[in-house]
């Protein structure tokens, strides 16, 4: 056997000489395949590429990656490297966002499982329309209200903000999901007890600066407790050029 099942990485043998070769060869194996992100899955031919990039070779290549379909292209040294996809390999495509495993043989789409942003369109000067999902946890409640920092970007288009008590809230008998001015706007009287959640689904709302979400108590003041929340938004990027 003269290299691993999986990720081929080269082994050394018996008394073999100049170690260091096939001990190095086998760390540049491992970075590039150690939670890989490739720059793109559509190219057909080579790119200009800097030290370390890496491409999923895309159907019917040509040139240096003639015959590689499928298959991760790393530019090392000033030449290509090619490695195979085994069965259950992730990566994550930057250009896109998103993050493809390999299973039974093809490459299959993992919707929103790396990112919490998935890019739904880019037009052909860099514009992009964006679904996000940005989530924050308030610990130790506190007073008469906590906010979170500005999650909620400029210029999203926000249709939901979902919550859950994760740590049972005290010194409340409820809480209302909301912003400065609209406290409930996201849900009102949402139990304070671990495990309770809601989906504050709104009609879409465009919002014009960096917001922050807020818990306001109900029946008293927070004295403790747990809230993780999520802010479930449409974000658009202007052309690039």
């Amino acid at each position: 056997m003269s290299e691993t099942s999986r990720l081929a990485l080269p082994l050394l043998a018996a008394a073999q000489a100049q170690k260091h070769v096939t001990h190095n060869e086998s760390l540049l194996r491992m970075d590039a395949l150690s939670h890989p992100a490739v720059k793109s899955r559509t190219l057909t031919a080579p790119p200009a590429a800097t030290e370390g990039d890496l491409y999923l070779v895309a159907a019917s290549a040509t040139a240096e990656w003639a015959g590689r379909d499928g298959q991760i292209a790393e530019w090392r040294n000033g030449v290509w490297e090619f490695y195979a996809p085994f069965e259950g390999l992730s990566v994550h495509v930057t250009m896109e966002g998103i993050g493809l495993k390999y299973l039974s043989g093809a490459w299959q789409e993992m919707d929103g499982v790396f990112s919490d942003t998935r890019l739904l369109a880019r037009g052909s000067f860099g514009a992009l329309s964006e679904h996000r999902v940005i989530e924050a946890e308030l610990t130790a409640l506190s007073g008469a209200y906590v906010e979170t920092a500005a999650i909620i970007p400029d210029r999203a288009i926000v249709y939901c903000v979902s919550s859950r008590t994760t740590v049972t809230v005290t010194g409340a008998t409820s809480y209302d999901c909301g912003l400065a001015g609209e406290q409930s706007k996201f849900g009102g009287s949402l139990g304070v007890s671990a495990g309770s959640s809601n989906l504050g689904v709104i009609g879409p709302t465009a919002f014009y600066s960096d917001t922050a979400v807020r818990l306001t108590a109900n029946g008293g003041s927070f004295s403790g407790g747990t809230v993780r929340l999520a802010v479930h938004c449409f974000v658009p990027v202007a052309p690039s050029a």
